[in-house]
Order: C-alpha cells, then sequence, then structure tokens
C-alpha cells in the first residue's frame, strides 16, 4: 500500500492510497471460486460450474464488492500509518479501479485540531451555598396550592387575579383582524396574556357585562402589521371566577404521594425535593462557570464537518421537542428548522467537546464507577421503586452512557476547580435556584 498526505487547506487532509492490483484481484478470484462450489445455474449441476461462468455472472459484482471493502479497511489503515485522526466521514473518491491495474482513491478528510490545554489557575469561579429555611419551604408550599387552585364562579364585579370567561372580537379600522377574535376564552387577569389595558379593562366587569376597550398593540409586536395599531375589542362577559386554593389536608397530601404522616411529612419531603434542586442548581452555576472559563481560555479551529453533525443532532431534538417526529420525512426540516437556528450553540458544543476531550486525556481521567452508582440511585430516588429503576440503568447501556457521561463532565469539573481560585458565597435558595439570562448547555460532543 502506497500512501501520500498533503494539507489542503486549515483542519482539512487530502490522502491518496494506492493497493496493489494482486490485493484486490486475489481477493476476487477467492470469493469467485468459493461460489463457484454452491452456486446453481441452468445446465450444470451444483458445484460443477465453471469459474469462468461465473466469473461472467458474478464477477462485476464481486469486484464491487471487494473494492468498498478494500478502500474502506486501507483508508484507516492509512490514517493509522499517517497519525492523523479523522473528524467526520471521509469523501472518498476512485481515481483508478481497472482490473488487473494498482487501485488508487483519494480521500478528503478533516481532522481534529490540537488544543494546548491552559493554566486553570487563572480561573476564577464562584460557588454559591444556601440553606433551605422554612420560609422557603412555605413559598413552595404555596406554590404547590396555587398550581391546584380551582375556579369558583362568584357574583360579584372582576377583580385582579381573578379568572374570567370571555367571548372578543377586534377590529382595525372597523375590520377584523387575524388572530383578534375569541370564543369562551378564559383569561386570568393580570396575568399578562393579553396586550396592555385589555385585561386591566375587565376589572369591575360583571358577567353578562359588554364592554368596549379601546387599545394599541405595542411597538415591538410580533406581528409585523399590527406593530403600534390602534384597535378595538368588543368584549362580552360570560363568567366571573375567584382562584380557591386546596386546603392543606390529606388529600392534597395524597396527590403528592404522601399517605401517611400528615402535614409534617409533607413537608419534610418538600424539603428533600428542594435540596436536591438547590444542590444540582449549585452544581450546575459552578460548571456553567467553568466551561465559560474553558471556552475563553482556548482558541479552538473546529472541524466543520463537525459542526454540520452538530446542527443536525440539535435539528433532531427540536423536531422531537415538539412532537414532529413522526412525520419528519414528510418535512422541509432545513427550510422550517435552518442551519443558522442552531450553529451558534452547536460551534459552543463541538469547541466545548474538544477541549474537554482534550483536558480528560491530558488528565488521564476515567470515569468514576463509584459517583455513576450514586447518580443512578439519585435518580432513582425520585420513583417507587428505585431499585428497579436502578437495575433497568444498569441493563441498559445507552441510558447508562449517559450518566457515564455526565459524570466524567463532573469530574473534569472537579480537576478544573482543584487548580481554579474558587470564592465561596453564602446565598438564597432562590438566587441559587434562579436561571442564568441565557441558559447554556455545558458540555458538546465527547471528542473522544
Amino acid at each position: 500500500m502506497q500512501v501520500s498526505i498533503e494539507t489542503t487547506s486549515g483542519l482539512e487532509r487530502r490522502l491518496t492510497v494506492g493497493i496493489p492490483a494482486e490485493q484486490v484481484d486475489s481477493e476476487v478470484k477467492k470469493r469467485l471460486q468459493q461460489a463457484a462450489k454452491t452456486v446453481r445455474l441452468n445446465g450444470f449441476r451444483k458445484g460443477k460450474v465453471p469459474l469462468k461462468v461465473v466469473k461472467q455472472r458474478f464477477g462485476a459484482g464481486v469486484r464491487q464488492e471487494v473494492l468498498g471493502e478494500v478502500i474502506n479497511r486501507t483508508f484507516y489503515e492509512a490514517v493509522q500509518k499517517e497519525a492523523v485522526k479523522p473528524a467526520g466521514q471521509p469523501s472518498i473518491e476512485p481515481t483508478q479501479l481497472d482490473e488487473g491495474k494498482d487501485v488508487e482513491f483519494v480521500a478528503t478528510f478533516e481532522v481534529y485540531p490540537e488544543v494546548a490545554v491552559s493554566d486553570f489557575a487563572a480561573f476564577e469561579i464562584t460557588r454559591l451555598s444556601a440553606t433551605v429555611t422554612d420560609t422557603d419551604i412555605d413559598n413552595m408550599v404555596e406554590v404547590l396550592r396555587q398550581q391546584s387552585a380551582t375556579w369558583e364562579t362568584v357574583e360579584r364585579a372582576a377583580q385582579d387575579g381573578d379568572q374570567v370567561t370571555i367571548d372578543f372580537t377586534g377590529t382595525r379600522d372597523g375590520e377584523a383582524f387575524e388572530g383578534g377574535t375569541g370564543e369562551n376564552h378564559d383569561l386570568e387577569l393580570g396575568s399578562k396574556s393579553m396586550i396592555p389595558g385589555f385585561e386591566e379593562g375587565l376589572i369591575g366587569a360583571l358577567a353578562g357585562e359588554e364592554k368596549t376597550l379601546a387599545l394599541t398593540f405595542p411597538e415591538d409586536y410580533h406581528a409585523e402589521d399590527l406593530k403600534g395599531a390602534a384597535v378595538e375589542f368588543k368584549v362580552t362577559v360570560h363568567r366571573v371566577a375567584a382562584k380557591e386554593l386546596p386546603p392543606l389536608d390529606d388529600e392534597f397530601f395524597a396527590k403528592y404521594g404522601v399517605k401517611e404522616g400528615g402535614e409534617e411529612k409533607f413537608r419534610e419531603d418538600v424539603k428533600a425535593n428542594m435540596e436536591r434542586e438547590l444542590n444540582n442548581a449549585a452544581k450546575s452555576k459552578v460548571k456553567n462557570q467553568v466551561m465559560e472559563a474553558l471556552l475563553g481560555a482556548h482558541e479552538v479551529e473546529l472541524p466543520k464537518s463537525l459542526i454540520t453533525s452538530e446542527i443536525e443532532t440539535l435539528r433532531n431534538q427540536a423536531l422531537q421537542q415538539f412532537g414532529g417526529g413522526a412525520n419528519a420525512q414528510n418535512l422541509d426540516l432545513k427550510s422550517l428548522l435552518p442551519d443558522e437556528m442552531f450553529a451558534e450553540q452547536a460551534e459552543r458544543r463541538v469547541a466545548l467537546g474538544l477541549i474537554v476531550g482534550e483536558v480528560v486525556k491530558a488528565a488521564e481521567i476515567s470515569v468514576d464507577a463509584e459517583r455513576v452508582r450514586a447518580m443512578v440511585e439519585e435518580i432513582a430516588s425520585t420513583y417507587q421503586e428505585p431499585e428497579e429503576v436502578v437495575n433497568y440503568y444498569y441493563n441498559n447501556q445507552e441510558l447508562l452512557s449517559g450518566v457515564e457521561s455526565a459524570v466524567l463532565e463532573d469530574q473534569v469539573v472537579d480537576h478544573i476547580l482543584a487548580a481554579a481560585k474558587v470564592t465561596d458565597e453564602q446565598s438564597t435558595y432562590e438566587e441559587v435556584i434562579k436561571q442564568e439570562p441565557k441558559d447554556r448547555e455545558s458540555q458538546g460532543k465527547d471528542a473522544e
């Protein structure tokens, strides 16, 4: 096998491989001889078909099969010989395939970039911590009650926080506009789900009353033709209802899995869930800071093939999230979800994958099996039959691999924190669990 390699541009490489004719021809002959022993053709007994006839009938197909296998195998032998690591699939173009002549093909591909791991001592990380107080638990219990609230009809004027059931018709210059009508629409006053002035205009309304609201759409409204438009809504109020919160009784506690122990056990469970959420949020904030620091400290040339692959992954995830998986084959996904929607996130994920992969390699970090077990058990603890969930994870390699990747990321973060400048800061539950303005994913596809 003859191999030559050249750099065409940046990370792109062009590999030219020559394969001796004998290597291909001898394998083709071998397979044809094997076929001659079993093939059935009219006019010949089984195993008695002349090799010349077998070659005439099957030679081209067998040769094509052998060429594919040989080219694929020798490509990977060639990149190992040249000590290069392809990123993504190569583009292979045969240049000589004639029988009796040496086979030649050209493979074009990108390689992984070299990443020089930075000094983590320059990283400055703030680590927040907090405790779950009785007030925090009270607030969470109130949130749960709000989620289970019911709406009860009242015979009075609507107040802020009430729910009104309405019909409405919106017009602009006397003409109805698209999206401006509704029937039996339940609207919570104060929810800010309608344009400014709409909900305020219904405070004080009674069931059976008709009101006319003269309003103006905001200048930043999403529909271009309605930005800043003066409109009029005619509204009929059918019902006024007040929110009624459920009492803290056994029926309410049972909805959250507490069948014995009453309010004390319910609050214990709420606190445990809040502490779990608090711990995860604190870890996530630290992790995001570490990943931002890694990105800021490394400039990495990104293989286009990896970005393209990551964009496709993100596009499919978005499709599944919105329930379009079943009919995906009938959709023009690149028109509905163009590459530009995912390009920035894909570049970030690929860059982090490359950097983190190099940290793992440089620090010789391997997945801690005990931490994997602990994470699986923590996940399982939120289910009624934890042991069954643990067994399910360990019998499903795809699920287990996901946990192993998460643990490996945590180990990388711990490794960096050991060298970084870390400031511990006491905070509150609400502050720690509050999401960042732009919630980023901490890790991309593993570079290994």
